[in-house]
């Protein structure tokens, strides 16, 4: 049975062979830039115009066939790869022999015309090879490739090397993001920038992040959300305004969560969540056809239908549906706990009836919630910062969107009442006491905001690791984040 080569040893190796390198006055490192004039995709894609002309292009070396005095690499770029034919009488008996010499994983520059090969492969016709970086340590072999899902995390730079569709996924993390820019954007949204370091990391019902401020010799939080200084921009006049900002909230990880995510908020005066869940909507489909051609995704085996309109159904009407649960004759705590309890749900005794009802929610029915639907109109116990239903006290102007078994988004007619939005506060305040150390806090600035004056307002949460999850169909959110959130390694 054949040993996986010592590391150690190839590591010595190269660094023997850039020794050698340096001593003869070639040190690769010492060179600055190289003169870039098309990448790989680029040239097979305009190779009748390019057939017989002069190229050069710079990528790793991914694989080499030494045959004597004619060989073959495969030199990978940001786009793609193309294979290069390097000869003996094509570049120089001298430059040849030191080629010979190089690594895969070593980064070239090459210069050279563009042809085809007997078997049809479009290829570059190597006159110049340039060593511009020694790779030190050696990819992981091409057939079994980097598969070590935690390697893999914390080392997303060789994963971004040797897997494709990796690669693919944060390029078109990129473009999703630039295109719901650019929606937003054409909609008259204002992008702004809001504190990262805040006094009060409000918003959420999430466990911010601490830290101390040195130069105020003040304790400060890290946000958990954008809302409640978006608000304020409401209040100033802005009128429809946007962020896609990190936000970080200290729990723990799962394939759906990160402490660290890319969250994008919108608010938007003289609307309501109904307001909210037509563009929300709007949005999705649109990114999906800017990323797929077509409204239809995949998930897994089977579609996402984002063209037809989003189901729109109620939190008790849900979970009536899914489990003959009609929380609409709820009338007491008592009859609220004795359900949960008969399903095996776990509460605390300062959770109230609507309390109640979500956590319900969220172990029954969520899960099920696989093509687009908007659940509305929750309980007021669990959204301090929304309207209340006019027609309905105990439930507020709320809805999410769920996909694939996941929240995706978030959004309520703003609470603009700033006597309400005390009285919200305080409760809150009371849950802190009680243990509740997600509850919100107290936040004088805003209040006095408020009574500035805030117009009926429509506002939305995005998490958009999710909706990229959804969009390039990947399974966990780590996936998605270029470097995600891991336990550090004891050296």
């Amino acid at each position: 049975m054949n040993q996986p080569p010592d590391t150690h040893q190839l590591r010595k190796i190269r660094l023997e062979k850039l020794a050698a390198l340096q001593s003869e006055g070639k040190d690769p490192f010492q060179i600055t830039s190289y003169d870039v004039t098309h990448h790989s995709t680029g040239i097979k894609e305009r190779f009748d115009e390019l057939e017989g002309k002069t190229v050069s292009i710079a990528g790793r070396v991914m694989s080499k066939r030494v045959m004597g005095k004619a060989s073959f690499i495969n030199i990978q770029d940001r786009p793609g790869d193309i294979q290069c034919h390097v000869t003996r009488d094509g570049i120089g008996e001298d430059a040849y022999a030191e080629f010979k010499k190089h690594d895969i994983g070593d980064i070239v520059g090459v210069k050279g015309e563009v042809f085809r090969t007997m078997k049809g492969e479009i290829s570059i016709s190597v006159t110049e090879l340039v060593l511009l970086a020694k790779s030190l340590q050696a990819l992981p072999e091409k057939y079994h490739g980097l598969v070590n899902t935690d390697l893999r995390y914390r080392h997303r730079y060789t994963d971004l090397i040797m897997n494709e569709k990796v690669k693919d996924t944060f390029i078109k993390r990129s473009h999703i993001i630039s295109a719901m820019r650019r929606y937003l954007d054409d909609l008259g949204f204002l992008e702004v920038e809001t504190p990262v370091l805040t006094a009060n990391a409000g918003g959420a019902a999430a466990r911010p992040f601490s830290t101390h401020y040195n130069a105020l010799d003040e304790d400060v939080k890290l946000r958990i959300s954008l809302e409640l200084y978006h608000k304020r921009l409401i209040v100033g006049g802005l009128e429809r305004v946007y962020e896609i900002g990190r936000v970080f909230r200290n729990e723990g990880l799962s394939t759906r969560h990160n402490p660290e995510f890319t969250l994008m908020e919108l608010y938007q005066a003289y609307t309501d969540y109904h307001g909210m869940m037509e563009l929300c909507e709007n949005l999705f489909r649109h990114l999906a056809e800017t990323v797929h051609g077509t409204s239809e995704i995949p998930l897994g085996e089977g579609k996402i239908d984002l063209g037809k309109p989003f189901r729109r159904i109620t939190m008790v009407a849900a979970l009536l549906e899914q489990t003959g649960i009609d929380f609409a004759t709820v009338t007491t705590l008592e009859e609220a706990r004795r359900i949960a309890e008969g399903k095996g749900i776990k509460y605390e005794n300062r959770h109230k009836k609507g309390d109640i009802l979500a956590l319900l929610f969220e172990e029954l029915v969520e899960e099920h919630l696989i093509q687009p639907t908007f659940i509305l109109d929750h309980p007021l116990e669990i959204t301090p910062l929304a309207k209340k239903k006019p027609e309905d006290e105990a439930h507020v102007e709320r809805f999410e969107l769920f996909i694939a078994g996941r929240e995706m988004a978030n959004a309520y007619s703003e609470l603009n009442d700033p006597l309400d939005q005390r009285s919200r506060f305080l409760y809150q305040e009371e849950l802190r006491e009680l243990g509740d150390d997600e509850a919100n806090q107290m936040d004088e600035d805003f209040l006095a905001a408020l009574e500035i004056g805030m117009p009926p307002t429509g506002g939305i949460g995005i998490g958009v690791d999710r909706l990229i999850m959804l969009l390039t169909d990947s399974p966990a959110i780590r996936d998605v984040i270029l470097f995600p959130t891991m336990r550090s390694v004891k050296v």
